[in-house]
């Protein structure tokens, strides 16, 4: 009986073989398309300039237009501080979303997945100048990105725009500035006011710790300042930790002192402090709170229980997103598949939501 459905409906092996590594955890990557965008002159909100502004992306898919040429099938997902877009194409988040079949599979959708100024392959202060980079801020990355998509790509309306930590908060901005450009949002861990309280504080401590390290030397170090580096590490590993799993997974003492040796050795590696100090500082003047009614674009927000960076107790999720017109906020309760402020990556723990959104939004 099975040899004759397969002969009858040879899609039937096709859809077998895809289950198959799906429940594997191997549902292949589709195929990317990277190149870089040029923006000449690029002018950012400190009144510094650059002559040449490279903007690196990665993309799956094609762009599907209407009958009046508007792109009906574009996702912006925009990455951390510190990330990069390729961060997108791991398993806990391409092997949910981009396959086929998937919520955004990318034979329907043209997924784009952008380096941000100062990360990635993009231009940034180690390409060359070193703190003489222009202090740009995340009103100058989204402005840049606006820039790739209509002038580098001709996208001219985003299906959806997503972002992670920092490109949560990218994503309140971009539904400020561009309110007609999408038709939603779907941020990802961040709070929609001034970086203040705790989370400035350790962004602080960390900003001091390279300023302070008399290698940094302004900037314009021959080598690495390590021991500025290794109390970055430290900060960043405590701020994006989760105790819960933490403990599961390092139930001795021996277990948790070879974890920390092992992400000193991986972390440090390729780590360049001014472009690390510059993508902390770029949060500076972040505070869309404000400006939270002018955003047209159903927005599904999501933070985590156990996240440190934004955590709940401080009630701003909720208060701030009866600010946007068509809002709402979840809040996801710590379980064993939760990982504190990283759970914005591990898309089968809120894939549910953006399942609702989509269909929400659906023209």
């Amino acid at each position: 009986m099975f040899r004759f459905l397969v002969r009858v409906f040879p899609w039937l092996l096709v859809l077998l073989f895809l289950q198959e590594r799906r429940a594997a955890g191997q549902v292949p990557t589709p195929a990317t398309t990277e190149g870089d965008f040029v923006v000449k002159n690029f002018q950012f909100r400190s009144s510094e300039s650059l002559p040449e502004l490279r903007l690196h992306y990665t993309t799956l898919g094609k762009p599907a237009r209407d009958a009046q040429g508007r792109v009906t099938n574009a996702v912006l997902i925009l990455h951390g501080t510190g990330g990069t877009g390729h961060q997108f194409l791991s398993p806990i988040f391409a092997g949910e979303l981009f396959g086929p079949g998937q919520l955004l599979d990318a034979a329907r959708y043209y997924i784009i997945l952008p380096d941000g100024i100062g990360h990635g392959k993009s231009s940034k202060p180690s390409d060359g100048l070193h703190a003489r980079f222009p202090q740009y801020d995340y009103d100058d990355m989204v402005a840049a990105h606006h820039r790739l998509l209509t002038e580098g790509l001709s996208v001219n309306h985003l299906r959806l725009v997503m972002g992670t930590s920092m490109g949560c908060m990218h994503s309140f901005v971009w539904g400020e500035t561009y309110p007609g450009f999408m038709d939603a949002l779907m941020p990802l861990a961040c709070l929609p006011v001034q970086i203040a309280g705790r989370n400035r504080v350790w962004r602080k401590m960390v900003m001091d710790a390279i300023r302070n390290d008399p290698e940094w030397k302004g900037g314009e170090y021959s080598v690495e300042p390590q021991q500025a580096l290794r109390t970055a590490l430290d900060l960043l590993l405590i701020a994006g930790s989760a105790p819960l799993h933490m403990q599961k997974t390092l139930p001795t003492r021996d277990a948790a002192d070879k974890y920390l040796d092992d992400y000193f050795k991986t972390r440090l590696e390729g780590l360049d402090a001014n472009d690390l100090l510059y993508q902390v500082n770029a949060s500076r003047n972040y505070d869309p709170s404000p400006q939270l009614g002018k955003i047209l674009a159903p927005v599904s927000y999501i933070n985590s229980a156990d996240d440190f960076i934004n955590p709940p107790e401080l009630g701003v999720a909720e208060r701030e997103i009866k600010k946007v017109k068509n809002g709402r906020s979840m809040l996801l309760p710590i379980t064993d598949e939760t990982r504190g402020h990283g759970t914005h990556t591990r898309a089968a723990v809120w894939k549910q939501y953006l399942g609702e959104l989509l269909e929400k939004t659906a023209r």
